[in-house]
């Protein structure tokens, strides 16, 4: 069994002598990866989906939590709520899709039906099947989730009774998720079509790759290069998006251009003023948008920007946008499920441009994700290596880094822990360690209390 000092040990976190080090074993340990999922996936409030999904009575879509299978269902009253997809009886899966609309969900294996409200609704047999009163004292719904939570059209559920409230774990980032619900008055929605794929790598990898922008000129010189060819030859219907070679707006040498901000919470986000900002689908909007939050949201909504709600959704708004959803498998398997994402109610023309935008950067078959893909299963077979067992990818930025907001924090009211600004040369990483700090304190609390339980002689 793994202690809660070990779990501290794995973070080697001195910023009074300027070092903050992650042990490889965080990425190669089966036993910390169990830990983890208790933690982090079945412990604390993660990300379901969007309210928009469910638009009708009786819509519903599955997902998972931890190693949990979740059916999230808007009841016939409108209501949304999240049930363990399993049926009581023999524990089969009741929802075998990925979406839908139901009235009535039936379990494939003996029948047992529930509504759209998770309550059983019958059960075959049961005049005939000479079942006991203390049967008939269970209950045969579908189990609840612990706690369920909507901020803003954003679903979130946790297995534990115990956990604080989800305004508490979302803190100040539910001013960075204002900036993407805002850019619509009806919210945002999710644009048709999922992509589903998995690395053999740990989870983490993707964690930090949506935050990392010291990898992009290495990862992606390909993209570059296409990029670079758009500009010499006018192909047509080629897509531009914010990274577009003929910049609008050059840099001033020293002048910050975009920074990093860490929660207490885990939670991180990195941004970069766009070079294009009249390339993006949200263009259209801005004068409307000015008016009605004025110039600095306005801005900040046209800035790219990766926002990670720790510790399973990453928000990311650069070339396109898409909505990541990380689910562990293994500790060297990970599952993505990605999603276009894109305001309410936005034109024809912005809405193509957004998916090709999409299509030309994103998924499998765009322009980045393979090479990102390919190098997080490199890291994790060289992680298998413990001869020089720390990590040295948490140290730029640890001298530019400030506590709580910067100037630009201060157009929005953004109240991080700590802030980065500086020019696209400085690639902070100490964004990092918010998360590491999050993980640790989070997974060293559930090896206590594991602990606690084997003292006493409790499973």
């Amino acid at each position: 069994m793994i202690t809660s000092d070990e779990i501290v040990g794995l973070i080697d976190d001195r910023p009074e002598d300027g070092v903050f080090r992650v042990h490889r074993r965080l990425f190669t340990d089966p036993d910390v990866f169990d830990l983890e999922m208790k933690a982090l996936f079945e412990g604390g409030w993660v990300f379901l989906g969007l309210a928009s999904q469910l638009p009708r009575p009786n819509d519903y879509f599955t997902t998972s939590i931890g190693r949990h299978p979740i059916a999230v269902m808007r009841a016939a009253d409108g209501s949304i709520n999240a049930f363990i997809n399993s049926c009581p009886h023999k524990g089969a899966r009741i929802c075998q899709l990925d979406r839908g609309n139901a009235k009535l969900h039936v379990c494939p294996y003996h029948s047992w039906s529930f509504d759209s409200a998770g309550k059983n609704r019958a059960i075959k047999g049961k005049a005939q099947g000479a079942y006991s009163d203390g049967f008939d004292r269970d209950s045969h719904d579908l189990r609840a989730v612990a706690k369920f939570g909507d901020y803003r059209g954003l679903l979130f559920a946790c297995l534990n009774p115990d956990v604080g409230p989800l305004e508490d774990h979302l803190g100040e980032a539910k001013t960075l998720i204002d900036l993407i619900v805002d850019q619509s008055p009806d919210g945002i929605e999710l644009v048709p079509g999922v992509v589903s794929f998995t690395y053999e790598a740990n989870w983490k990898m993707q964690l930090e790759n949506c935050s990392d922008q010291y990898h992009f000129s290495s990862v992606h010189p390909s993209y570059l290069r296409i990029l670079e060819r758009r500009t010499e030859r006018a192909f047509e219907g080629a897509t531009r998006n914010m990274w577009d070679v003929n910049k609008v707006h050059e840099e001033v040498p020293g002048e910050p251009t975009g920074g990093t901000y860490s929660f207490d919470q885990g939670h991180v986000m990195n941004w970069r003023m766009s070079d294009v900002p009249e390339a993006l689908p949200l263009h259209e909007r801005s004068a409307i948008l000015e008016q009605r939050y004025g110039k600095e949201k306005r801005d900040w909504m046209l800035h790219s920007r990766n926002l990670t709600i720790f510790p399973n959704v990453q928000f990311a708004e650069n070339a396109s946008s898409q909505l990541r959803i990380i689910r562990p498998i293994s500790v060297g398997l990970t599952e993505m499920r990605t999603y276009c994402f894109a305001p309410i109610g936005e034109s024809g023309e912005a809405r193509r441009k957004r998916i090709r935008q999409y299509e030309d950067f994103f998924n499998p078959s765009g322009l980045a994700t393979p090479d990102d893909t390919v190098v997080y299963e490199a890291c994790q077979e060289g992680n298998a290596s413990q001869g020089s067992p720390w990590l040295q990818g948490y140290g730029r930025g640890m001298c530019a880094a400030v506590k709580g907001p910067d100037r630009f924090a201060d157009q929005i009211g953004l109240k991080p822990a700590s802030s980065v600004a500086a020019d696209r040369w400085l690639s902070d990483e100490t964004i990092f360690h918010a998360y590491y700090r999050a993980w640790r304190d989070r997974v060293a609390a559930v090896a206590d209390a594991q602990a606690v339980r084997a003292t006493e002689g409790v499973a």
